[in-house]
């Protein structure tokens, strides 16, 4: 794993893999917190969302640290990756608030955490692009 020097590593990137290690985190070790927000009534969670979480969870991290640890052609793949990821947790956020499948303050939580995910992936690609641009010029 090689790692980009600070320079060339967008800062809309360190954002986006904090984000990412702080909700994985959450997920992997904390999944009841998380689930109560989408499903208050259930008294104990479902251990098939307890599973999702934790599942989730790991995977949000190790897409955080693949933000931390990757460089080059490998970095700007897992930001345009990441704009699919967090465009599809943003649309599926929307649709269970839409259906009222969850709270309605979870559902605009959630569907805004994972719309500013999604800028933030959009954000580092485009600060990435450009800025090998510049060193190409």
């Amino acid at each position: 794993m090689a790692t980009a020097p600070a320079s060339s590593r967008p800062v809309p990137a360190y954002l986006l893999a904090g984000i990412r290690l702080f909700n994985g985190a959450a997920g992997l070790l904390a999944p009841e917190l998380l689930i109560r927000r989408f499903d208050p009534d259930r008294d104990p969670p479902s251990p098939a969302a307890v599973y999702a979480f934790r599942l989730f969870g790991i995977r949000t991290i190790l897409l955080g640290l693949d933000l931390l640890t990757h460089s080059g052609e490998r970095l700007r793949d897992d930001l345009r990756d990441g704009i699919l990821i967090h465009a599809s947790d943003t649309a599926t956020a929307a649709m269970l608030g839409l259906h009222a499948r969850v709270p309605p303050h979870t559902a605009v939580l959630t569907t805004l955490i994972s719309a500013a995910n999604t800028a933030l992936a959009v954000s580092a690609t485009a600060s990435l692009a450009n800025s090998q641009k510049g060193k190409r010029t």
